[in-house]
């Protein structure tokens, strides 16, 4: 059996615990293993923080700072952009996440890499593995969302949508309760 959902959410803080608690309740009810159904939490939590913060036209989250020059039918600014939109696939033994804004987008190297593999074991110059920034330090207050991300999904991919935005899309192999709704034959 499987099942998907998708949430559109406005850009602000208050959604990414709705967001949170939203894809909880599914994997409690699907009779997904708790520990799988936390890491897949906190990796959405970061990615819905993103979006938030980084996913629109205006220069923060909370509307703070100057006003970008608003869309020519005279919306205010962060309107046209205020929203995120999150989508969970359930399939098979697979929870695929994918979240997705309207902002500026990802720099050009941020690449498809898979987490469970650490980054001093990729080959020197395979492109594919490459990373355009290192881990930021433990005591930076910004900067370590993405690299959570990393580590606690199985394949992660950051890319940018058709036109505009960024698109954080993550999956894990899921593990199962005994006598779960919707585990696996």
């Amino acid at each position: 059996m499987s099942m998907w959902w998708s949430l559109h959410l406005r850009r602000e803080a208050a959604s990414v615990p709705l967001a949170r608690r939203f894809l909880l309740g599914t994997m409690e009810t699907a009779g997904v293993d708790p520990d799988i159904s936390y890491d897949l939490s906190v990796a959405l939590s970061e990615a819905c923080a993103n979006a938030v913060e980084h996913g629109g036209d205006r220069q923060d989250a909370d509307g703070a700072g100057g006003v970008a020059p608003g869309p020519p039918d005279g919306e205010q600014s962060g309107h046209a952009c205020g929203q995120y939109r999150v989508t969970a696939y359930l399939d098979g033994e697979k929870c695929r996440i994918e979240v997705a804004d309207s902002g500026p987008g990802f720099p050009p190297r941020r690449t498809l890499r898979t987490a469970a593999q650490p980054h001093a074991g990729y080959p020197t110059g395979e492109p594919s593995h490459t990373r355009a920034n290192p881990h930021p330090p433990v005591t930076a207050e910004s900067g370590r969302g993405l690299c959570l991300i990393e580590e606690l999904a199985d394949h992660v991919h950051f890319g940018n949508g058709p036109g505009r935005g960024a698109v954080v899309s993550f999956d894990k192999v899921l593990k199962w309760r005994k006598g779960a709704l919707l585990m696996v034959s």
